[in-house]
């Protein structure tokens, strides 16, 4: 992309009316109710069938269509959720998701709950104010903690769409900076997503290190994907440290490997309160994005 066409798409965004996260429900305080809401109704759910129920719930709620695609493999069997948001048919496809299946262990309330309200949050922003270029859908994955065997069963099945990009979101419940996982290489959605957090005031670490999730089988596939997570940032080199089983032990390991695939992996540790600056440091990014890449 050119930096001039680059520059421009960023002004348009930033001068067009504002993110309609930040106008969901008149304030961010109810931004943050509401993901919190829809955190807590996922993560009660004593079953994936459940917590699936509980995402279409909300779907249906938006005005949305939600539907299931099941899939097999090897000895398991899954069904990924997936509801058409915005946008024109025949316009590029803007995937957005998020896993939904936990371990047997806690609730998975921040793995991932959190993520999942994330998607349902932009879910009702890009359904008030449609994207100008790109179709919005939204998908929630079923069995990540298998080996990210729902994603996969997608980028594999020759008759799924490839999308313009792949915007995955994955531990998403607390923390003063998003986290930004994009190949070295491509940069993808890099300039859009740091003008972002700047104009919003908010720490981004954009990077290639990154636990692995969904976003992985996107780009195994050569397809174009990003993820993001929400975490406090001085626990970002922490977790790298934990997945790489660099050995470093420490005292007081980070919050987010405390929890998830925990016991602990319940409502009561999320943090609601910077969710919508995040949100909407990530809608204003791909606005950003699609202003600056026109059909």
């Amino acid at each position: 992309m050119r930096p001039a066409i680059l520059a421009a798409a960023l002004l348009l965004a930033a001068c067009s009316t504002t993110s309609q996260v930040a106008q969901t429900e008149a304030a961010p305080n109810s931004v943050a109710s509401q993901w919190r809401q829809q955190v807590m109704e996922i993560s009660a759910g004593d079953d994936t069938a459940a917590r699936g129920q509980a995402i279409k719930s909300r779907l249906s709620s938006l005005g949305l269509d939600p539907h299931e695609e099941s899939f097999v493999s090897g000895e398991h069997k899954g069904s990924n959720i997936f509801a058409d948001v915005s946008g024109s048919p025949g316009a590029p496809l803007l995937l957005i998701g998020a896993h939904y299946d936990r371990v047997a262990i806690g609730r998975g309330a921040t793995d991932n709950a959190s993520g999942s309200a994330a998607v349902l949050e932009l879910a009702a922003a890009f359904k008030a104010r449609p994207l100008r270029n790109h179709r919005v859908v939204v998908v929630f994955w079923d069995l990540e903690e298998r080996g990210l065997l729902g994603s996969r069963a997608y980028v594999s099945d020759p008759g799924s769409e490839k999308p313009a990009m792949y915007v995955n979101f994955d531990v998403f419940g607390w923390g003063d900076t998003l986290w930004m996982m994009r190949p070295a290489k491509e940069l993808w959605l890099d300039a859009e997503t740091s003008a972002a957090a700047k104009a919003n005031g908010f720490q981004l670490n954009a990077g290639e290190m990154y636990p692995p999730t969904d976003h992985l089988a996107f780009l195994r596939a050569g397809w174009p994907a990003v993820s993001f997570s929400l975490t406090d940032g001085d626990e970002i080199a922490g977790v790298l440290a934990a997945y790489q089983r660099s050995g470093k032990d420490t005292a007081a390991p980070p919050k987010i490997m405390q929890v998830i695939h925990s016991e602990n992996d319940t409502v009561e540790q999320l943090e609601p309160a910077t969710i919508p600056v995040a949100l909407r440091t990530v809608e204003d990014a791909l606005r950003a994005w699609d202003a600056a890449n026109p059909q």
